[in-house]
């Protein structure tokens, strides 16, 4: 959010996959490195929450400060009847109206909790013959799209999602080194098995040929052991 323009991947990356105590350690951290403490009034005058709301806008700045109060249901508790009422509220919210009721789809993606969700997506899919990615990408664009396209990618297979996220950044003329970067620190002793495994189904190479095809040097070599293809 720093200078001329914003990083929106970068914000949606950060906090459309993690779970509630993460977001809540980010914002401490935040506060800790950023924030305007006042000893008169002992309080923060900056936090990433007001920052979220000052540098992005409309459905956008919605969903992330949504995602930044760290309300979603980690119960994993499932309700198939109420699966099947957010589904048909989706539709009403969005196709079957004329305009798009953004707060149902933020309220919906931002606060059930994964497995309920699945069952949602299920459930509009049953209902409409469609999936809910063709109603996103249909209702909402630019980064309003994007952030919840990925919350839904990340919820319906995380290691494909991270996997296209990875191939995204180094497509195409020259490499996205920061993206790149932060991927690979992040997922690297968590998910990266998994990763590869989709990024080799998605796209017919392994990760680790991809990052030798585009990086170099000590660059390439730190990347492979963090990948664990050196």
């Amino acid at each position: 959010m720093k200078g001329f323009g914003t990083d929106e991947k970068a914000i949606i990356n950060v906090l459309a996959r993690r779970v509630n105590a993460q977001r809540l350690q980010i914002e401490v951290e935040f506060k800790t490195l950023y924030g305007k403490y006042s000893v008169l009034f002992p309080v923060y005058h900056r936090s990433l929450e007001s920052d979220l709301k000052g540098d992005t806008s409309g459905t956008f700045k919605r969903l992330m400060v949504s995602l930044c109060n760290a309300c979603r249901d980690e119960s994993m508790v499932t309700n198939p009847d109420a699966a099947r009422a957010d589904a048909q509220a989706l539709p009403r919210a969005g196709e079957l109206r004329m305009g798009t009721d953004e707060s149902t789809f933020n309220m919906v993606l931002g606060q059930r909790n994964f497995a309920q969700l699945q069952l949602i997506f299920q459930e509009y899919l049953n209902i409409t013959g469609h999936d809910i990615e063709k109603a996103i990408d249909n209702e909402f664009s630019s980064d309003s799209k994007k952030g919840f396209l990925a919350v839904i990618r990340s919820i319906k297979n995380q290691p494909a999602f991270f996997a296209r996220q990875l191939n995204k950044s180094m497509k195409g003329l020259g490499t996205n080194d920061r993206q790149l970067i932060r991927l690979v620190v992040t997922r690297s002793e968590i998910d990266m098995v998994e990763i590869k495994r989709e990024y080799q189904s998605l796209f017919g190479e392994s990760l680790g040929d991809a990052i030798k095809g585009d990086c170099s040097g000590d660059y390439k070599k730190c990347l492979l052991a963090l990948t664990g293809e050196s």
